[in-house]
């Protein structure tokens, strides 16, 4: 799947490192660059790949997704704006089905920045009734950083709801999630545990008292993947297993076993953004052999 983002044709070549391309119905911006490589689709903000020098592929897209206008897309980052899964609707809000805008950008030897921004209109306002400038700013090297602004006067939740690529869910773990969680698998109960997380089966928990990183030890691909939070509430950790991956359209069958949500979120608690003070979520992955 990541490979094929990086064959498709060129539609725009915007600078040296980057140009835009099309993938079925959806515009994505692609970085070439020495250090890095990396596709942003335009409909929802949403990081497809980002892939560093040397590396294997650190997000997990499924390739079975659509990409389709207004439908969401299975991998990646989705951008969960201004709700968290079926608080309203559509799931997970609408900024991750909604087309934004290439607003700036930057590169230089280490990389690349990008700035996308998403604006109330009358489809927004008829769905959430808010005024609202939301801009996603991606800084892409040797690390990735992501940071979410919203700027209005409102309250919302959001999450960066990352799919990473891994070896085996068999074998990995999570580390620095902490002790308390909701879990969503059983009825959202209000459970305590010790120790790493690791995988059994479907798993859908919102950890609201995590570290301010988290770590995907992944002894198949010989890595770790260091996942630091700013400014969120809680941590989302995610694998359908195996029954929901098979009735998942696009999802493949097997796709539970080689991919891992840790979110960065704010759930338990909602950001208060104003005109003076926009509320931010942000994060920063890096990899440590």
């Amino acid at each position: 799947m990541t490979e094929q983002l990086f064959s498709l044709p060129v539609v725009n070549q915007i600078t040296t490192y980057v140009s835009q391309r099309l993938i079925d119905e959806l515009p994505v911006l692609v970085v070439a660059h020495p250090k890095v490589r990396a596709a942003i689709a335009l409909q929802g903000a949403h990081l497809l790949s980002w892939q560093p020098e040397g590396e294997e592929p650190v997000l997990w897209m499924s390739s079975a997704s659509a990409f389709k206008e207004g439908v969401a897309i299975r991998g990646g980052i989705p951008i969960c704006w201004p709700w968290f899964g079926p608080a309203g609707k559509p799931s997970h809000g609408f900024a991750r089905n909604m087309a934004w805008e290439l607003t700036d950008h930057q590169e230089n030897d280490e990389g690349v920045v990008l700035t996308l921004t998403l604006k109330s209109s009358p489809e927004t306002l008829a769905l959430w009734p808010h005024e609202f400038t939301l801009t996603a700013r991606f800084t892409l090297g040797a690390t990735c950083h992501i940071e979410l602004e919203s700027t209005g006067d409102f309250e919302a939740n959001s999450a960066l709801h990352t799919y990473f690529n891994i070896g085996d869910i068999a074998s990995v773990s999570v580390k620095g999630l902490g002790n308390s969680f909701i879990d969503k698998v059983d009825g959202a109960k209000a459970k305590q545990t010790e120790g790493d997380l690791t995988f059994t089966g479907q798993t859908d928990r919102i950890y609201t008292q995590p570290q301010s990183t988290s770590e995907i030890v992944d002894p198949v691909l010989k890595r770790t993947l260091v996942v630091e939070h700013e400014n969120n509430s809680d941590v989302v950790a995610w694998n359908p297993g195996s029954e929901l991956s098979v009735s998942m359209a696009d999802m493949p069958d097997n796709g539970y076993k080689t991919m891992v949500c840790v979110e960065t979120a704010q759930v338990s608690e909602k950001h208060v953004s104003t005109h003076a003070a926009p509320s931010r979520l942000a994060v920063t992955f890096s990899v440590r052999k």
